[in-house]
Formats: structure tokens, sequence, C-alpha cells
């Protein structure tokens, strides 16, 4: 059967609940791989993408937590797919099938999902993160799955061991078989002949459809379960099943591969800058590869100079409708519809949708959230007790104003 025909049978599960906690206040009113990213796009789009254009076409989006934002993303940019050919992308929120509860973990949700798997009848089921940066062809991992008549195939990607404690970490032998998986190891495993290195698991998890459900019903019947895939699942597998680790490879196939998890403020913050490098690690102008998401009918992009001031625009993204006028922009990203008024000087910014820079405010270092009104005068990423009194501010200084933030003549002040 050919490598299309398998991919048809495939159902691709993708979970996208997480309440995002070290990414508060930007996850405050919506679901992690809801949170903007790179100007134009959500952070799900980049796997859901992955899902298009590796010939998947039939997946299902586990929502969970503030999921309004997220699914309206869903429903108005995801929408394309004809479900008349048996094609589709559609949310699943949890319906509490196993009582009143919401998703327990990883492999909870797809067991509280597991009548899908029975009306839907596929050979193979793939499970993703929606909160992960990269671009992966999956039917380079389905064929070898196939080639290795394996019950549970799983993505990994080389990690250093200081970041590995993170991640699942496996131990292969000869041929990517599994033969030990950690979850999040306090001393992982270092890849043999490669010290300093470990192989670490991305969450993305490629199952035969009769195995995923008989681990999942076994999962449901442990109480001493934490439901999760890396805890308890497929630690249990490696012993009596066929078990292999898929070698990440970056859908080009060239240089190192690409693969962010947005969990923090400083990855989300040190990914999306990179974008704004003259050569980022991260290809957004890849016409082969590109990322779709819900698109917005604005005007061009556009940058004014009165004479006032010169307009200076260096190393930034801006988005279909921002208007930059006698201002300063440096290595920032500004999203649709925003506005940078006279004077304003940002650096290092990363302004979402709608928002609103007045006359000669100064930022730096800052991650402002729709729909903010920044008035004129005001000063963030300047002084840390200042913005702590403000505002949130990560380990490294990083300020999040977030969405309705009450502004007052203490936000007007500049630092001493």
């Amino acid at each position: 059967m050919s490598l299309g025909a398998e991919l048809a049978k495939t159902l691709t599960m993708v979970l996208a609940g997480g309440e995002g906690n070290r990414l508060q206040p930007l996850t405050r009113d919506r679901a992690k791989p809801a949170v903007p990213f790179g100007g134009l796009y959500r952070i799900i789009d980049f796997t859901l993408s992955n899902c298009i254009h590796s010939g998947l076409r039939r997946i299902y989006v586990l929502t969970q937590y503030q999921a309004r934002s997220l699914e309206e993303h869903l429903r108005f940019g995801w929408n394309f797919l004809p479900r008349r050919l048996g094609q589709f992308l559609s949310p699943r929120p949890p319906h509490l099938r196993t009582g009143a509860k919401w998703y327990q973990g990883t492999a909870d949700a797809i067991y509280q999902n597991i009548d899908s798997l029975e009306e839907e009848r596929p050979s193979h089921v793939l499970i993703l993160s929606g909160d992960h940066i990269y671009k992966m062809d999956y039917g380079r991992m389905l064929a070898e799955h196939l080639e290795n008549r394996a019950a549970l195939t799983i993505a990994a990607i080389p990690v250093p061991v200081e970041e590995a404690k993170r991640f699942g970490v496996f131990e292969c032998s000869a041929g990517g078989k599994v033969d030990g998986f950690q979850e999040k190891p306090e001393s992982p495993a270092e890849i043999p002949g490669r010290p300093g290195w470990s192989l670490a698991s991305m969450g993305v998890y490629l199952f035969e459809v009769e195995e995923l459900i008989r681990r999942l019903n076994e999962d449901a019947q442990d109480a001493s379960s934490s439901h999760d895939f890396g805890k308890d699942v497929i630690p249990r597998m490696i012993h009596d099943s066929k078990v292999f680790a898929h070698h990440f490879v970056d859908r080009s196939g060239e240089g190192a591969p690409y693969w962010r998890d947005i969990g923090t403020l400083e990855s989300y913050f040190e990914a999306n800058l990179d974008l704004c490098r003259p050569l980022p690690s991260f290809n957004l102008y890849d016409h082969e590869w590109p990322t779709y998401t819900r698109q917005h009918a604005e005007p061009p992009a556009k940058t004014v100079s009165s004479g006032k001031k010169t307009t200076e625009v260096v190393d930034s993204l801006l988005c279909p409708g921002a208007v930059v006028s006698d201002a300063v922009v440096r290595s920032s990203i500004l999203s649709y519809r925003v506005r940078v008024d006279a004077e304003a000087e940002l650096e290092e910014a990363i302004l979402l949708a709608g928002v609103e820079v007045g006359e000669g405010a100064r930022i730096r270092r800052a991650v402002i959230d729709k729909w903010s009104k920044i008035p004129p005068g005001t000063v963030i990423g300047y002084d840390r007790a200042d913005d702590e009194a403000r505002f949130q501010v990560s380990e490294s200084g990083i300020v999040v104003v977030s969405r309705r933030h009450p502004f007052d003549e203490r936000s007007l002040a500049s630092p001493a």
C-alpha cells in the first residue's frame, strides 16, 4: 500500500488544552496554543500546517482551558477541509464521558475521546502537541514506523544534557529501538558517542490504533496512574511492545533541526525575536512550506515621515495594517493594526494586534498584549523596579503588559 494511502488511514489528535502557567499573563484569557506568535500567527498554526503539508486530513484538536479564542481561530482560519470528502479539522472539548472531570493527563485526553477512534476506524493515530514551533514531514515518520512494524514511534531530537531534565529521555539500541525511557529525569542518559547530549522526546507519538486503545484502557483502570504518556504509558510499553525513536529531520533536511517548546516567557520572547534577525533560525519565507493561519482584511503596512523626525525601522517585522509615524522601531514585531506615534521608540518589543503606542513613549524588551493603548510618554523596560510595580516581569527582565491594563499617572513617569 502506498504511503499516501497510509496517511489517509491516519487520524491526528492535537493536544491543545494546556494552561501555560509559565506564559502568564499571555495565557490568562487564552490557551497556550492560541498565543499569538510571529506577528501573524498563533502557536498552533505551525503544528496544523505540518499536518496539511504532510497529507494528513483528519484532525481533531482537543481543547480545554480558556478554549474560546482557540476555537474561534480554528473556526475562521482552518475551515477549508471538505467534510464531504472525509476530511476535517475539528475542535473536541472534553465531553466528560468518564464523569464530571476535565482531562487528567495526555493519555486521559485521548482516552476520553476513544469513541472517535472507534468511529473513524483509523489504522494509525498521530498524537501531537499544539504548542511547539517546527517544520516536520510526518510522512517520513510514518514510513519509518511502517518499515519497523512498530507499535509506537516517538519523534526524538538531541538536546543538551542540562536541558534534557525538562523532557522525556530515550535510551536506544541500534536501529532506533527504544530500550529505556524516563520522563524528566534528574540525571538524563547521554547519547552514546555524543557526550553532553541526550535524545529527548518531542511529544509526537505515532501509534497503531489497536495498541493505543488497549494501552488506554489498561491505563484508565490503574488508580495509581497519572494518565500521562511520558510518565505512565510509554515506560510500560517498551518492555513488551516494539517502540522506536524517529530522529527528527527538519523539513528542508539542511542544518540542525529547529524545534522549540514555547513554555516560558523567555522561550517565547527569544523565539519571536529570532525571526527579526537577518538570517533567522526559523524560516517564515519558505514558499514550499507556508504556515497557514487566519487572514485579516487589513491594508498594507505603512511608515510615515512628516519631516518632524526621521522614521527608522530596522530588523523588524511589520504586519498588515501596521502604521509607524515619525518613530524608531528596532528588532521588534508589530502585529496587524498596530500604530506607533511620533517620537516613540521601540527596541526588542513584541506588540500584539491593535496595540497603540502614544507619542514619545519608549518601550524596550517587552511584550504588549492585544488592543492595549500605551499613553503618550510611557516608559517601559528601562527601570526594573518601576516595571515590577506596574507589570509582570520575568526572571530575565522581560516586561509583559496584559490586556486592559489600567494605566495611571505612575505609568507616565520617566525613571530617574
